[in-house]
């Protein structure tokens, strides 16, 4: 008996045309339903940053830029404090003071009247803002309190302490930074050349991590994505990098004084990126986050400590706030008694949420706070230049965190929906 084999005609142009249109469909869906989430959020901040560019040529100079990468350094710091939070579906309302508290035992500990060692000083001020995120977890998790209640209280809790820290051991309220090394947190750069080798390296172990992840998730059977994209992103990177160094080795001292290189307050950014990316993306931890924030009682039931978990994350929170304020002095040369810990918080969660970061838990990542912070920075530095008044800067930026909140909720609606 014979059996027949008739060949597969490959598909005509109208197949091919309905094929194109239904992937194009598909990855519109994907990033309106936040899989990816940054795509939008990327087309919004050029957006921006050719409209402060078309009202103000200065936007766009070297220094402007610099000052704009520096200005955003606290909001991403304290956005991916939030993060760490976020994903489980909670929140802390007291990192600004938490914040606060850190810049103020820090450099008061190295004040002349204490003379401690700057790394010392430093890790106490961590190891401060540590134990606020543990109690406040503690709080949380022993007596089943919203985190909402708990952190509004630590909110007004940690301010009244830094007050009567700062008031304490500073003369009218204010305690001037007088360690160089912490001071050159912010202040000082990178040279030129360091700056190259620490872009290329940065750019050189994303992409390689990017690869890596595509071909285990290849190999595992997992759904990848094409490999072009891959490329796309890498490419993309590689360009950011080069322009992000131009600019930052563009000389851009007044007169004869010469300052070059990347602020240093940059890699700082990046090394916690890079630590926070890497507990949630490799290892357990970080899954298990991940799953209690989509579904705590499934996690529970599998076997997860939910309690344990929540409990680090608020510490890691707390920590990363900490680290905030070490920059935030060294950024304003001390501290004072008028710190707007409230306003920093908003802003914080404004930061995560406005880069793609989920409210109702389970989706986000550090790289949210870095996008969403840096588009806060971008709206004040490009309002001051255009002379927007503070009032209406406000009003901006609550409008955008009111949009980006909206889309994330139509967002998680529409999944709901499909699933």
């Amino acid at each position: 008996m014979s059996i027949s084999h008739e060949e597969e005609s490959p598909p005509g142009p109208s197949a091919r045309a309905e094929g194109a249109v239904t992937f194009a469909k598909t990855q519109l869906k994907t990033l309106w339903q936040g899989d990816t989430g940054l795509a939008p959020v990327l087309i919004g901040l050029l957006a921006l940053v050719g409209y402060f560019q078309f009202r103000s040529s200065v936007f766009l100079t070297a220094d402007n830029l610099t000052n704009l990468f520096v200005q955003a350094t606290i909001f991403i710091l304290l956005g991916m404090a939030e993060v760490w939070l976020l994903l489980l579906g909670d929140i802390d309302l007291s990192l600004g003071y938490v914040m606060g508290l850190s810049a103020a035992t820090s450099t008061i500990l190295v004040d002349n009247q204490f003379h401690w060692p700057w790394a010392l000083a430093m890790a106490v001020a961590l190891l401060v803002s540590t134990a606020i995120g543990f109690l406040h977890g503690t709080i949380v998790v022993r007596l089943r309190l919203p985190s909402f209640i708990v952190t509004l209280a630590g909110l007004l809790v940690w301010e009244g302490v830094m007050l009567w820290v700062i008031d304490s051991n500073g003369s009218g309220g204010t305690i001037a930074l007088n360690e160089k090394i912490m001071y050159d947190l912010v202040s000082a750069q990178l040279t030129p050349l360091f700056t190259w080798i620490f872009v290329l390296v940065m750019v050189g172990l994303m992409g390689f991590f990017m690869v890596r992840t595509y071909h285990r998730r290849q190999a595992a059977g997992l759904v990848v994505r094409s490999f072009y994209l891959i490329v796309v992103k890498v490419v993309s990177l590689a360009i950011a990098g080069v322009l992000l160094v131009l600019i930052f080795n563009i000389n851009r001292g007044p007169f004869s004084t010469v300052i070059r290189g990347m602020p240093f307050a940059i890699p700082i950014d990046f090394a916690v990126l890079g630590f926070g990316s890497f507990i949630l993306n490799k290892t357990k931890p970080g899954r298990y986050l991940y799953a209690i924030g989509g579904n705590a009682e499934g996690a529970r039931r599998a076997g997860v400590n939910v309690n344990r978990y929540r409990l680090m994350a608020f510490m890691l929170a707390g920590f990363t706030a900490g680290i905030a304020g070490l920059l935030y002095a060294s950024r304003l040369g001390g501290v004072s008694s008028g710190i707007d810990g409230g306003t920093q918080v908003l802003y914080a969660v404004a930061a995560a949420v406005i880069g793609g970061c989920s409210l109702y838990g389970g989706r986000g990542k550090m790289i949210h706070a870095v996008i969403g912070g840096t588009i806060i920075a971008t709206i004040y530095n490009g309002m001051a230049l255009v002379g927007i008044a503070t009032a209406e800067q406000y009003i901006v930026t609550g409008m955008v965190l009111l949009a980006a909140v909206s889309v994330d909720s139509l967002a998680r609606r529409g999944s709901t929906v499909l699933r």
